[in-house]
């Protein structure tokens, strides 16, 4: 007896013939693989919908939706990665040519020489299963080229892009439930004295500890943090109030001083510190993340003006 395929495999099979389906259904039956049977085009089509075989076989002549329409039919849904062995008494080069235009993966004539077909039924679900393998390793490096595309070389966080993207999607997601959307900006205090004090690789990696400092600290996984530009990050927070957003920025200012990175240059603290702006509202309609920024952006602004190395909030 030949070796079943090592994985549960479904198959549906469409043929009028009651004697055909019997005796094709058995023998696949010996394989190991599961068979769905229907008795005309138009039930195999729902069987289809239902079941979602990995192979199809389906009788070229019948009274109801024959299997060219069927394959055309399927073909008019959507489906082009499962197979179809079309069973045909036509051989034919019209016949075959035909079958291969509607569809068809491969065709089979009767009489059914049942172990030619359950060779040629274990090929085509091995071929499909590397075609479906295959689709999706590309999938996942087309995913993994998106992430890489929304990273910022330097601190790892979300770049600008993935910012934007991010922000985009919990705006709209908010304004369906109705939900306060937060931002909290922040911006290293005195960082270009910082550069031109200990020069750019130690601000690189001042830059590095801060992001990671930010990471560590906003933990929700819903939350965003991102490298907005140069020395300023942005911190997404979704379905939090400003009483919740201001908690979490004091938490980030908070962290960032703790890390007590000397920056002699500063004339606010002799450490590293951050100047915080937030901002929160409800999404709507008639507004978009612009309004969200731009009043987490004169925030910021008012942090900066008032001293530095605090926190202030504004609503959108």
């Amino acid at each position: 007896m030949n070796t079943p395929e090592p994985n549960f495999q479904r198959i549906l099979l469409v043929d009028d013939d009651l004697v055909v389906r019997a005796q094709v259904s058995e023998s696949l039956a010996q394989d190991g693989f599961e068979v769905i049977l229907a008795k005309n085009g138009d039930d195999g089509i729902a069987a289809y919908q239902e079941h979602r075989p990995d192979l199809i076989l389906v009788d070229a002549v019948m009274p109801i939706l024959d299997g060219f329409e069927f394959c055309e039919k399927l073909k008019n849904l959507g489906e082009r990665l499962t197979p179809i062995l079309m069973i045909t008494s036509l051989d034919d080069n019209d016949s075959v040519d035909r079958a291969f235009a509607s569809g068809a993966t491969d065709y089979i004539t009767k009489p059914i020489n049942l172990s030619i077909l359950r060779q040629r039924v274990r090929n085509l679900i091995r071929q499909s299963q590397l075609i479906k393998n295959q689709l999706n390793e590309l999938q996942e490096a087309n995913q993994n080229l998106k992430s890489l595309v929304n990273l910022d070389s330097l601190t790892k966080l979300s770049n600008r892009r993935g910012f934007d993207d991010y922000i985009q999607k919990e705006w709209d997601r908010m304004r369906r439930i109705k939900a306060p959307l937060s931002l909290i900006m922040c911006d290293v205090d005195f960082f270009k004295n910082y550069n031109d004090r200990y020069l750019h690789p130690n601000g690189d990696r001042c830059l590095i500890e801060v992001a990671m400092a930010m990471r560590n600290t906003v933990r929700r996984s819903g939350d965003l943090v991102a490298r907005y530009g140069g020395e300023e990050f942005a911190i997404v927070l979704p379905n939090t109030d400003a009483l919740g957003a201001v908690s979490v920025a004091e938490n980030v200012r908070t962290a960032i001083k703790n890390l007590q990175i000397v920056h002699e240059a500063s004339s606010v603290c002799p450490h590293v510190t951050i100047s915080v702006g937030v901002s929160t509202i409800i999404p709507t309609a008639e507004n978009d993340f612009q309004a969200l920024i731009h009043a987490a952006d004169r925030a910021l602004y008012q942090a900066k003006s008032q001293g530095r190395d605090r926190v202030t909030m504004l609503v959108a």
